[in-house]
């Protein structure tokens, strides 16, 4: 599936749907980026970033500067998890900052998708780890950088209706240091499996 995008990326860049990278875009960003998302991103993130498979994250309504630094991350080869070299690392280095930064506002401008209920007594504990941490244990509470609904702020992403799956496979690639993220790993370090579980569950739930 990589090889496919990659080279579709190509046809696109190649015929004047996307602008060069370093070079003047014949459309606005704007444009270019929406043209990405809809002709690109789309065959893995799903239509307006509502991604259908769990393998690939939901990017609508996602915090811009998120999926700037994220796009960055894989441009640098910071992202260490396999699925970010199968995916994204290509894919990337052909992403230059304007057009990452109008992609980000595309996505940021796209309804957020519904929550999905999960197992009530999975979701009522990561709502209490969610909103509480484990102060005992020193893991602070997610509400506190990705905001009281989870709709992300700044820098932290939107976790809300996210999924399950995804947020626990990025908990676990974080706390084994496979994915570079310091102030996270530091949070989530003695995070136990079935929190993650839990956690993952509630935001999924979340609209």
């Amino acid at each position: 599936m990589y090889k496919c995008i990659q080279v579709a990326f190509a046809l696109f860049l190649q015929w004047g749907l996307l602008p060069p990278v370093g070079a003047a875009a014949a459309t606005p960003a704007a444009d270019a980026a929406e043209k990405l998302a809809t002709q690109v991103c789309v065959s893995c993130h799903g239509a307006g970033g509502n991604s259908i498979s769990p393998m690939f994250p939901t990017l609508a309504a996602q915090q811009p500067l998120y999926v700037v630094a994220q796009i960055k991350a894989f441009r640098g080869q910071t992202r260490g998890e396999p699925e970010a070299h199968d995916y994204m690392l290509g894919m990337a280095t052909l992403i230059d900052d304007a057009t990452a930064e109008a992609l980000a506002q595309y996505f940021a401008h796209q309804p957020a998708p519904p929550g999905t209920p999960g197992e009530s007594v999975v979701v009522a504990r990561g709502k209490q780890l969610y909103e509480g941490g484990v102060p005992d244990r020193g893991i602070a509470a997610c509400a506190s950088c990705h905001g009281v609904t989870a709709s992300g702020m700044s820098i932290f992403p939107r976790l809300a209706g996210q999924h399950a799956a995804y947020v626990t496979k990025q908990l676990r690639a974080i706390q084994s240091k496979l994915r570079a993220s310091p102030v996270m790993h530091g949070i989530i370090k003695d995070l136990k499996p079935d929190e993650m579980n839990a956690l993952a569950a509630f935001v999924q739930s979340l609209d």
